[in-house]
């Protein structure tokens, strides 16, 4: 299984220059083979054991899949640092993923304990590209054949062979604070006694001199 994702990556990467060099230097290989032993005892209910291997994957690839995922076949993982996959996402054949990339859940999926056990990430057809730094968040499907470009974020299914571009939010100017507005009558009041007094002496030394 990994000697066609090897030919996979070699048929797609002008940056390779062997075969073996793949084998031991790409770290979206190394991560997805990492993927398919934990997702193994994934499966058998071991998830310690699963969770860990998962853990040391991601120190070593910067890659970071959850043992549940559902991964196919000849999915590559170009440059990778950063991808993030979670633990519901189910991932087709063929696809290509780029470095950034989140396949997560949306704020529907960060409910706590209530979203446990339940679908909460995407289910990404065969063929699809992602784009680096792009999210695909919540329980949604990607149709086959479709490509997010760079720094998308999607919320919503997607039909087959569609491309989409930009960001599903917008940003709306915050308001400046106003400033408390502070009671300062008995600053005033101080300063107003002060100044009095001031001109009092102002007047009596003037008096002074001018009776000399």
């Amino acid at each position: 299984m990994w000697g066609e994702l090897v030919n996979k990556i070699w048929e797609l990467d002008p940056a390779a220059h062997s075969r073996l060099e793949i084998i031991l230097l790409y770290p979206g290989f190394h991560a997805i083979n990492l993927h398919n032993l934990a997702h193994w005892f994934w499966k058998k209910n071991m998830k310690m054991l699963a969770s860990t291997i998962s853990f040391y994957s991601r120190m070593f690839t910067g890659i970071e899949i959850h043992p549940g995922v559902k991964i196919g076949r000849r999915v590559f993982i170009d440059h990778g640092m950063g991808v993030v996959i979670g633990e519901t996402a189910e991932i087709g054949d063929d696809v290509l993923i780029y470095q950034g990339a989140t396949i997560g859940a949306s704020a529907d999926g960060h409910k706590g304990a209530v979203t446990r056990n339940k679908k909460r990430h995407p289910t990404i057809g065969n063929g699809v590209i992602i784009g680096c730094g792009a999210a695909v968040l919540g329980n949604i499907e990607i149709g086959a054949g479709s490509r997010i470009a760079a720094g998308a974020i999607v919320l919503q299914n997607i039909p087959p062979n569609s491309l989409v571009v930009g960001a599903a939010g917008k940003v709306v100017p915050k308001q400046p604070e106003a400033s408390p507005v502070q009671d300062n009558s008995a600053q005033l009041e101080e300063l107003f006694t002060k100044l009095t007094k001031l001109e009092k002496q102002v007047e009596n030394l003037t008096g002074h001199f001018n009776g000399k």
